[in-house]
């Protein structure tokens, strides 16, 4: 069956190196607790806010493997009182078990959904 995980983390500055290190920690973390392995993995789309300009999650993914994957990337949508400096993740890939999908928001990330993170990080 095709599933999807969800997650974000806010980075401290605009720079390559922590785009690069914060985005290989996402999907480090997603994949560890929702048990996929690389080549389960469907498609990534990363979303980035505007502010954060300096790298591309998609190519500093494939600087730690992913050569098979499909990997995309956006500008996340400017909206007033929008949190600064954030990657967000959609991870889709196909599982044989039906277990409970552990989404991932660290770093200031919880915020945006309380719901998900009962406000804590993961």
């Amino acid at each position: 069956m095709t599933r999807a995980v969800r997650g974000a983390i806010q980075i401290e500055s605009n720079t390559s190196a922590q785009i690069e290190q914060a985005t290989v920690r996402l999907i480090n973390e997603i994949r560890d607790a929702n048990a996929i392995a690389e080549n389960f993995i469907v498609s990534i789309i990363f979303s980035l806010t505007t502010d954060l300009t300096a790298f591309n999650p998609a190519t500093a993914l494939r600087r730690h493997g992913y050569a098979e994957t499909p990997l995309f990337c956006t500008q996340e949508a400017r909206v007033d009182g929008g949190m600064p400096r954030m990657i967000r993740v959609l991870l889709t890939y196909e599982s044989l078990e039906h277990r409970r999908i552990v989404p991932i928001y660290l770093d200031g990330a919880e915020s945006l959904r309380p719901d998900l993170t009962g406000g804590h990080g993961s």
